[in-house]
Parts: structure tokens; sequence; C-alpha cells
């Protein structure tokens, strides 16, 4: 994923890899859903996995770990 289009996409709060993550997951699921109904895909599925995302399609939930202030 290019940089500037995960600043574009991204709130402040929201983190990078959080998103790579989702948008993979995504991505392997519309591969595999293709792959069982042996369809050819016009566009990667990377591409598909964001879009979906930035027409809110699909979000992603970020797992706050309480923890996190204790690290020093």
């Amino acid at each position: 994923m290019i940089k500037p289009i995960a600043d574009l996409i991204l709130t402040p709060e929201q983190s990078r890899y959080s998103l790579v993550i989702a948008i993979a997951k995504r991505a392997r699921q519309i591969s595999e859903e293709a792959e069982k109904k042996r369809e050819i895909l016009d566009e990667k599925p990377v591409e598909i996995a964001v879009q979906e995302y930035i027409h809110h399609k699909i979000r992603m939930v970020e797992k706050i770990n309480p923890n996190d202030d204790d690290l020093t």
C-alpha cells in the first residue's frame, strides 16, 4: 500500500499497521471466494479490499491494549 494513500484514508487514531493487516485479510478472503466460485477477478484483491474500506463496506476494529501506557 502506498503511504500517501494510507494517510488519506486513516484517521489520526488509527494505526497504519492495523490498516495493512485488515486489507491483507480481506484481500485473502476475496481471493479465496473467487477461487471457490472459479471466478476471474478483473481487479487485484488488494485493490478491491481498499475500495471496500474507502466506501465503508468493511471496517477495521483495533483492539486497545490497556497495558500500552506501562511500556517505557
